[in-house]
């Protein structure tokens, strides 16, 4: 029996991850779960999974819960709480799929404690990969990326030596905006840009999507997964997104991993590994292969992507820089207090300002985060003051 504990299980990794786990109840048993604050959902969670901790970011919303809950199950606070569910001595997988910088410590006191870990959160690997690899490594742990691009990599590269890899391609369907050239998007609602084609998702990573700097954060992301040089990674629109992810070798073959668009597969994968296990979800259907198209992406229309591999291309804390003007930017948006074009002005401007540190620790990667949040929020209501006409 693998013991799981899942923080972020109100958000749409965690309740797929909760419906892979019931799937498999002769294999799988959930330990804990965590979330930020939103105590009606994990109230329903727990009534259904029946966890023996719970964990919520939140002190004032952690103490409504207990009071809710009335002793059924432990439920502990703060950043103290969700270190406490990762390194649980009954759990053997630790299921990260909240993209806040409050799980960074929590999963770094889990590898330190030699949990494996299924990774779902782009930001973390964005904001401290070097640092989080290093200790997998030093703590003789795994990481497996859940993903769904990272999770077709890490599985289309088993048993390929690492030399034999000319480059590695990340899939991308383009998101709910990719026919749109610069003058249409300057107009689009806010129904368009929260409805993505292809996935079901929260509306921050749904927004990353629609400016692409999902795949400028996935490239970070492998560069540290795979141990690969930014100029062997590489990102290609497929609209149909069947393929996720494309492993290109050195004799010119090329291995694919392809499945249906559902993030229980790649979860289950994580669950699993290294073994597959059956599955109630459809197959591929081959005849939907037969309209496959691949496009590259357009830096000039979706300048997201470009400061990405910039920040990349900087290194240190530049990535961490990135990811919190992009959280603060994105967010922003999604309260009305951004125009949807002015997201990467704002990404751009905080990174003009910042100096990156080398080889950065977890505090220089904390303050990187907090400084370019306050700083992307001074450059947000600076954007507000100027369109707000004159009395």
């Amino acid at each position: 029996m693998i013991r799981v504990a899942v923080l972020g299980s109100t958000g749409s990794i965690g309740t797929s991850t909760l419906d892979v786990i019931a799937s498999q109840p002769e294999r799988l048993s959930l330990v804990g779960i965590a979330a930020r604050s939103n105590i009606g959902v994990l109230a329903q969670q727990i009534a259904r999974h029946r966890p023996r901790l719970v964990a919520v970011f939140e002190a004032e919303q952690a103490a409504a819960l207990r009071r809710q809950v009335n002793g059924a199950v432990l439920v502990r606070a703060g950043v103290e709480g969700l270190r406490e569910l990762a390194t649980h001595p009954d759990v053997d997988i630790v299921v990260v799929g909240t993209s806040g910088r409050e799980a960074l410590v929590p999963l770094i006191r889990a590898i330190e404690s030699g949990k494996r870990i299924a990774l779902a959160s782009k930001e973390l690997l964005v904001m401290a990969g070097e640092l989080i690899m290093r200790l997998v490594r030093e703590h003789g742990t795994s990481l497996i990326p859940v993903d769904s691009e990272h999770a077709a990599l890490f599985q289309a590269l088993q048993g390929v030596p690492r030399e034999e890899v000319a480059r590695l391609i990340v899939t991308g369907s383009g998101g709910p905006l990719w026919g749109l050239d610069r003058a249409a998007m300057a107009h689009v609602t806010r129904q368009q840009v929260l409805h993505h084609p292809k996935w079901q998702m929260g509306p921050k990573i749904t927004v990353d999507s629609a400016t692409l700097m999902n795949k400028g954060l996935e490239l970070i992301e492998a560069q540290w997964l795979f141990g690969m040089t930014l100029s062997r990674l590489g990102v290609i629109i497929h609209p149909q997104a069947l393929i996720h992810a494309l492993v290109e070798l050195v004799d010119g073959s090329c291995l694919a991993q392809l499945s249906v668009c559902d993030m229980r597969l790649p979860i289950q994968y994580a669950l699993s590994y290294p073994q597959r296990w059956p599955t109630p979800l459809p197959g591929v259907r081959w005849q939907d292969l037969s309209g496959a198209q691949f496009f590259e992406p357009d830096p000039e229309r979706f300048p997201c992507l470009r400061l990405a591999l910039e920040a990349a291309r900087a290194g240190g804390t530049a990535c961490a820089a990135l990811s919190a003007a992009n959280d603060a930017a994105v967010w922003a948006y999604l309260r009305d207090e951004l125009a949807f074009l002015d997201i990467p002005h704002v990404i751009a401007e905080t990174l003009q300002q910042h100096a990156p540190s080398a080889h950065p620790t977890l505090d220089d990667i904390l303050k990187t985060d907090d400084w370019a949040r306050q700083t992307a929020q001074e450059l947000i209501r600076a954007r507000q003051r100027v369109s707000v006409p004159a009395a």
